[in-house]
């Protein structure tokens, strides 16, 4: 293939196109995605991200895999929206550890003007460091991407979980669309989108498929993609799921690669249960970010130490990123963050 279809954006992809490249032998699948992947990026490099859960439980969603439900029992402990201080905290000892974008998540149905000043400090203390900022709080308005736009959010994370067809058997209190929109009003906003999906909760083929073809026929693809694993927690409607055999889960992978080839394709959740061979092959595949530290929101994930040494052996280098920022400014807010870090009272309940 040439140079210019290696790294050519398409968004008028079809299904029958999406199914072609899964079925692909195996070996010939990963060849195109390496191809396409070295094309467009340092085959050697992937981008660090720490997540860190703001606000934790009590969610009104249904989302069948989801310990943050409050439809479930799965014995997670309800948390109030995290101080800000706290958060910043956690962002100085998140770029110590060699992250370059610092993740936000609170279990919303979507912000509540109460909200919006709390989320807009973290975002401005987070980027006053020199990091990245990304949130994920649920459904947007317009005037509260723009308001998150206009604190310097670089990316905001909404994912589609699956196909259309599918989506019904595993959310019913918001719909497909409602997700959609949140993506459009994030992008008119000049926000980055991410967003991504979840593979293993009982989808076909075709559903990965038709989850990929619409985050690539996307006015603009998503800048990052994420694939999450399934992770089965007990108390949740999917907590006996057979095993998603993982090289579906590294088909899924190229695919997406090959789809979305100027796309960060993110290994999410789930990394907890792949070996370092696993994970080596999605990197050869085209993953070429990672969230890393010990916890996803509420899910396990490997130790920041472990993915560090992986890399080592494999030769590759956490990805660089630049963040304007001044020096006197990330001075204050490492300052600001340490000096605060143990003030409870700077908690609010979120629930109310």
């Amino acid at each position: 293939m040439t140079t210019a279809a290696l790294t050519t954006i398409r968004t008028d992809w079809t299904s029958e196109e999406v199914q072609a490249l899964f079925a692909q032998p195996f070996n010939d699948l990963l060849f195109q995605a390496q191809s396409v992947h070295r094309a467009n990026f340092d085959p050697n490099a992937v981008q660090v991200s720490t997540l860190l859960s703001i606000k934790t439980g009590a969610c009104p969603e249904d989302c069948k895999y989801c310990p943050q439900s409050n439809r479930y029992d799965t014995g997670l402990e309800n948390e109030k929206l995290m101080a800000v201080e706290k958060v910043l905290a956690e962002a100085v000892a998140a770029k110590a550890s060699g992250a370059t974008r610092f993740c936000m998540g609170a279990a919303w149905r979507s912000p509540k003007k109460k909200d919006m000043p709390y989320v807009t400090a973290m975002v401005r203390g987070v980027k006053e460091m020199g990091l990245e900022t990304c949130m994920t709080l649920g459904m947007l308005t317009g005037e509260q991407a723009s308001e998150l736009a206009e604190s310097g959010l670089d990316y905001y994370n909404h994912n589609l979980d699956t196909s259309p067809e599918f989506y019904g058997e595993i959310i019913t209190t918001r719909t497909y669309q409602d997700r959609l929109g949140t993506l459009s009003n994030v992008r008119d906003a000049g926000i980055k989108v991410c967003s991504g999906g979840i593979v293993g909760m009982g989808e076909s083929i075709k559903d990965r498929a038709g989850l990929l073809l619409q985050l690539a026929n996307l006015p603009v693809q998503p800048e990052s993609v994420p694939i999450n694993m399934l992770v089965k927690v007990e108390g949740t409607p999917m907590a006996n799921l057979a095993d998603l055999d993982p090289f579906d889960f590294i088909r899924t992978i190229a695919v997406a690669r090959i789809m979305m080839p100027q796309s960060h394709v993110r290994l999410s959740a789930g990394r907890e249960s792949m070996n370092e061979e696993m994970h080596a092959l999605a990197y050869f595949a085209g993953a070429n970010s990672i969230f890393y530290g010990e916890k996803l929101l509420t899910t396990p994930n490997p130790k920041a130490n472990k993915d560090l040494e992986l890399f080592g052996r494999l030769g590759i280098k956490p990805e660089e990123r630049h963040v304007e920022h001044s020096d006197e400014a990330e001075s204050d807010a490492l300052l600001g963050a340490v000096e605060q870090a143990q003030n409870d009272r700077f908690f609010y309940d979120a629930t109310a």
